[in-house]
């Protein structure tokens, strides 16, 4: 409980026991719950958006899809935003591996890290929309399902890659992260999203599907970002976060719709 707890605060802004003191074993052991962490963001997501188009009739998707967007960020205090924005500033400046990793400690906002974002959060904000226009049923199971695949695909990612660097914050995920971790969140991410059978099979089969395209893309994500840097950082985990959260939001649009 204690590891869920810690990844809980880590990655959100949801704080049900505070706790002040990590050691990177606590880090390290919290990996393995992070698609729990995404099942409470999911619920949460889902709740809130049921409870608006139960309120609003259901006439306002365009809202719905802002609302939803801006949940994913009020909710985790946008700690992926930021990895995703500087891992696009650094793999695509153009540079060699070492100031790559610069760049991508660097607080600053450069211009390929502004233009991903805002070509990710217009993507998302779009696949959102049309989702809410398909039905009910299919918004809210793919809002559920979304941030469990995602930190799924981040489990994932720090445990099939080398860490980058030789200290960093995400070092102590990678050094107690492998395959036994993966198949624990893989069956663990699979468990969270089975409910969704009791909306329809058709829906929970979707989700499976979406997942397993989200899981390509964050693969190949990270075999790229190895060839380029000699592994991953704790940047690149926020990143194949969000970009999985998006590959699976298109893909569930495209087999519902």
């Amino acid at each position: 409980m204690r590891a869920f707890l810690i990844g809980l605060q880590f990655l959100t802004r949801i704080s049900l026991v505070r706790q002040t003191v990590w050691t990177e074993e606590d880090f390290g052991r919290s990996v393995r719950y992070f698609p729990a962490v995404g099942a409470v963001l999911g619920l949460c997501y889902a709740a809130i958006m049921y409870a608006t188009v139960e309120v609003t009739g259901g006439r306002l998707p365009t809202f719905y899809a802002a609302l939803t967007f801006l949940l994913t960020v009020a909710l985790t205090g946008g700690i992926h935003c930021d990895g995703f924005i500087d891992t696009f500033d650094g793999l695509f400046s153009g540079r060699d591996r070492e100031r790559m990793l610069e760049i991508m400690k660097d607080s600053r906002v450069g211009a390929f890290g502004a233009v991903s974002f805002v070509t990710l959060a217009l993507t998302e904000f779009a696949t959102l929309e049309e989702l809410a226009r398909l039905s009910t049923a299919d918004f809210l199971s793919a809002a559920f399902a979304m941030p469990i695949v995602g930190r799924l695909m981040m489990v994932t990612t720090i445990g099939a890659f080398p860490y980058a660097r030789e200290s960093g914050m995400g070092k102590a995920f990678a050094d107690r992260t492998d395959g036994s971790v993966i198949l624990f969140s893989t069956v663990e991410a699979t468990i969270l999203i089975a409910p969704l059978i009791l909306i329809s099979s058709e829906i929970f089969l979707t989700a499976l599907m979406a997942g397993i395209g989200a899981f390509m893309a964050a693969f190949y994500f990270g075999h790229y970002a190895t060839k380029k840097l000699g592994g991953v950082t704790g940047d690149i985990y926020g990143a194949v976060e969000l970009q999985s959260e998006l590959i699976f939001l298109i893909a569930f649009l495209f087999i519902r719709g």
